[in-house]
């Protein structure tokens, strides 16, 4: 069984900015480079049913020279940028004209070259270059070295029409989706196709952590797109659990200090440092929702499952969970130290009484 049209797509996402001004961006491209840019929209379904929040703008870029094992090969290469600060960069490889096995082995060849956790210069080459072209679109553009990987297997014909059944018999997924030479137990291999989706009889979608596998005749490119938003979702929330974990030993810090230096300006200081963490978990709650509401599904059940289906894999609830108590913490911080401020504002105005009426009574007594 050959595989006439097929594909291998590496995608890395990296934290590029707090924001991104997408309009800004846009002009900045077409006055830089005279190419066309584009707003990302999902093809194959109704914008009722699912769409984005605010579309990222897609980059198309000059194409890549890759070296693979079986030689060289010319790859595509997009980029795509999120209104939250996430910028997605992508190598496509033509996979066309081999057997299963040889896709397989191409899908392989490419992890290796510049697949997740490889350190080729191309992904921090085109993430410095887009930094300088893109700069004056970016809200604090971030040079943060947390990143993302994800490697797709997209096959759009084989040489016999096939059913997604008939595929997962003939064809094994499992050496594609781990990447692994040795055979695994059956317990890794049913673990490794738990997450497969079909919506017709001709069409399959399976997914793991780093890997995916998509047939898909028609050319729809919407279970790629909900993917890679899974992956900028999870990406922007690690950002943000990382920058609320640096910020809380801080913050224990300064509370000891000014409960330490206390006298009569320490209700200042309390307020002062409670307007700093309120501005802080206003700004980190405005961006999560951001991130959260990235793709409004309402009506596709298919595209649904498998977006679903990818934050559980990528574990993007836990890591929002462990954001939402880190803030829960600084807000609780937050409400103390301003009633803390508060009491000491109630104790100055008490002693500020005090002495105005012990100087009106020395007043009285020196008059009589």
């Amino acid at each position: 069984m050959q595989i006439v049209d097929g594909e291998i797509i590496v995608y890395r996402l990296f934290d590029f900015a707090y924001e991104a001004d997408l309009v800004r961006a846009e002009e900045i491209w077409r006055l830089h480079t005279g190419a066309t840019s584009a707003r990302k929209t999902l093809r194959a379904t109704s914008p009722k049913a699912i769409s984005y929040d605010v579309p990222p703008l897609v980059l198309p870029l000059e194409p890549v020279r890759l070296a693979l094992a079986d030689g060289e090969v010319t790859a595509t290469a997009t980029a795509r940028l999120y209104d939250f600060g996430v910028l997605t960069i992508a190598f496509s490889v033509t996979a066309g004209g081999c057997n299963w096995e040889g896709f397989t082995a191409r899908l392989n060849a490419v992890d290796d070259a510049i697949g997740p956790g490889s350190p080729h210069a191309v992904w921090s080459r085109l993430n410095a270059e887009l930094h300088e072209v893109l700069g004056p679109a970016l809200t604090r553009p971030a040079r943060s070295i947390l990143q993302e990987d994800y490697l797709v297997g997209v096959v759009r014909a084989f040489d016999i029409p096939i059913t997604a059944a008939a595929l997962l018999e003939r064809c094994d997924l499992v050496p594609l989706l781990s990447g692994e030479q040795r055979t695994l137990s059956d317990g890794a291999r049913a673990d490794l196709l738990r997450k497969r989706f079909s919506y017709y009889t001709d069409d399959l979608a399976v997914l793991t952590w780093d890997r995916a596998f998509i047939y898909e005749p028609r050319g729809d490119s919407d279970v790629l797109d909900v993917i890679e938003v899974a992956n900028a979702q999870l990406l922007e929330m690690r950002y943000y659990d990382e920058l609320l974990d640096d910020e809380l030993p801080s913050m224990y810090d300064l509370v000891e200090k000014t409960h330490r230096i206390g006298g009569l300006l320490s209700s200042r200081r309390f307020a002062s440092l409670a307007r700093r963490l309120y501005t802080l978990v206003a700004e980190v709650t405005e961006l999560t929702e951001k991130v959260d509401n990235a793709l409004q599904v309402t009506e596709d059940v298919y595209l649904a499952r498998i977006y679903t289906a990818a934050l559980d894999l990528f574990r993007v609830s836990t890591v929002s969970a462990a954001v939402d108590r880190k803030l829960a913490i600084i807000r609780d911080t937050y409400a103390a130290l301003y009633e803390e401020a508060s009491s000491g504002r109630a104790a100055a105005m008490e002693f500020i009484i005090v002495i105005l009426i012990l100087a009106e009574v020395l007043l009285a007594l020196l008059r009589h």
